[in-house]
């Protein structure tokens, strides 16, 4: 089994701008690079969902996947903190 190789945001990013703006096609870009056809695939259609927020780079991600995250944490934490001022409420009216 071959290891997998990994290729910086900016190899990918022209990658994907070969195919996009000289119009030439994932096969050939693939081929002049020695990269699989699937992988240009997949970076042209990142480049043009995210454009230069794609290929955030290992383990850390996208913007709106970050700040979806830290809300998604927060509304936990809320959510916690609500349910045990819920608990101390009813705790102090069974005992009043």
């Amino acid at each position: 089994m071959g290891k997998k190789k990994h290729y910086t945001k900016e190899f990918k990013v022209q990658a994907a701008k070969l195919v996009l703006e000289q119009d030439m096609k994932v096969g050939d870009v693939a081929r002049d690079l020695g990269v699989a056809h699937s992988s240009v695939s997949v970076w042209v259609e990142q480049y043009k969902e995210n454009g230069g927020d794609a290929f955030p780079g290992k383990g850390k991600l996208l913007p709106w996947d970050q700040e979806k995250r830290e809300l998604e944490r927060k509304l936990k934490r809320v959510e916690t903190e609500r349910d045990i001022l819920k608990k101390t409420i009813g705790y102090l009216a069974e005992n009043h």
